[in-house]
């Protein structure tokens, strides 16, 4: 570690789900080491307000380090094992987590140079306040990392149906109904004149059969 950075000071652990710290509190501005493990109570709580089903295990440990004179820089290691329906059989389905997660709390955010100027958006930066609170960050950092559509070992999708109620869905090895209705069209091609009677022939007396003759 260089001399000129002071060794983290560290918070006692918090067994709830938010652990909000006043920023006029952090001590003479030294990086701040954070635990969270949140107990059974504060996970229940949590899983039900991120429609889960179960929150088994949940870890956020990190270190907050001041930034220049104002800012703040929150990093952090997040472990959970969260449990959700499966989105087809609505089977519990567990996902293991495990990522760091970062957050930048600056008192002036960064502005564009230009009105017409596009700066790549860095969802990492959030306004300073008066409270930082890891807690937040945690449960902001799970929500992003559970998947979207979570499905059970061997869970498959039904067809597709697109028909209305009480009719019958279509499907590949269902007949389409406009074949019947491309069968009912004359045939383009060259043979539709085969059967074509020829009226040229048929108005000449000259072609008729004459008797006699054979």
């Amino acid at each position: 570690m260089p001399p000129h950075t002071a060794a983290p000071r560290a918070l006692p652990p918090c067994t709830d789900a938010t652990m909000p710290l006043r920023v006029a509190d952090l001590s003479g501005r030294k990086p701040q080491r954070f635990q969270i493990t949140p107990d059974a109570t504060a996970r229940a709580t949590l899983a039900e307000e991120l429609g889960l089903l179960a929150l088994r295990k949940c870890d956020f440990r990190g270190t907050l380090t001041p930034e220049g004179r104002h800012d703040w820089r929150l990093d952090a290691r997040l472990g959970a094992t969260a449990v959700q329906p499966c989105i087809i059989t609505a089977e519990p389905v567990s996902t293991r987590i495990d990522i760091d997660v970062t957050r930048r709390f600056m008192r002036d955010l960064p502005e564009p140079v230009g009105a017409e100027t596009e700066m790549p958006e860095d969802d990492t930066i959030e306004a300073l306040g008066p409270v930082i609170d890891p807690g937040v960050v945690m449960a902001e950092a799970l929500a992003l990392a559970l998947p979207d559509y979570p499905r059970a070992a061997g869970a498959a999708l039904d067809e597709a149906s697109f028909a209305p109620p009480g009719a019958a869905p279509l499907s590949e090895t269902r007949p389409n109904p406009f074949a019947a209705l491309a069968a009912l069209k004359p045939d383009s091609g060259g043979d539709s004149d085969k059967d074509a009677p020829d009226a040229a022939a048929s108005d000449d007396p000259s072609d008729a059969p004459r008797p006699g003759k054979p």
